[in-house]
């Protein structure tokens, strides 16, 4: 076996545990986040701005808490102490910020905290909330 068939023989199970290790965050869709929160096994949490929420309303059963406010977390975190053992389903507009919040709490140690794929408008990716048909209530 010469030097070179050795190295990629050896760097193939290395590149491919790497890959694996880089997958994205626990992500649901928004079938399962809708079937999850109506059977009352996760909270729904819309993160969304209020502007946002009377644009297109707020999914049924979900709970808003603005990111941008500056008690954020802290609400994230009594929600977390008030429901136990439950998964917390983060959703936005297109799924990029819930995403990247989740993955900005799951390094700060968060668990059980899963982003809503595709959001309230969909993304090239993910069906949204509203192509998907589930309910929304208006907001106020």
């Amino acid at each position: 076996m010469n030097r070179r068939s050795f190295l990629i023989l050896t760097a193939a199970p290395l590149l491919a545990g790497g890959a694996v290790a880089q997958s994205g965050p626990p992500s649901l869709s928004v079938r399962q986040a809708y079937d999850g929160a109506k059977a009352g096994t996760l909270i729904l949490v819309d993160i969304r701005t209020p502007e946002e929420w009377a644009d297109t309303g707020v999914p049924v059963g979900a709970i808003r808490l603005d990111m941008e406010a500056s008690a954020f977390e802290a609400w994230l975190a009594a929600l977390r102490l008030e429901n136990p053992g439950k998964t917390i389903a983060l959703i936005c507009r297109t799924g990029n910020r819930s995403s990247s919040l989740q993955r900005k709490l799951a390094g700060r140690g968060w668990r059980d905290i899963v982003d809503v794929r595709g959001g309230l408008l969909g993304n090239p990716g993910d069906k949204g909330w509203l192509a998907e048909q589930l309910p929304v209530t208006a907001y106020p």
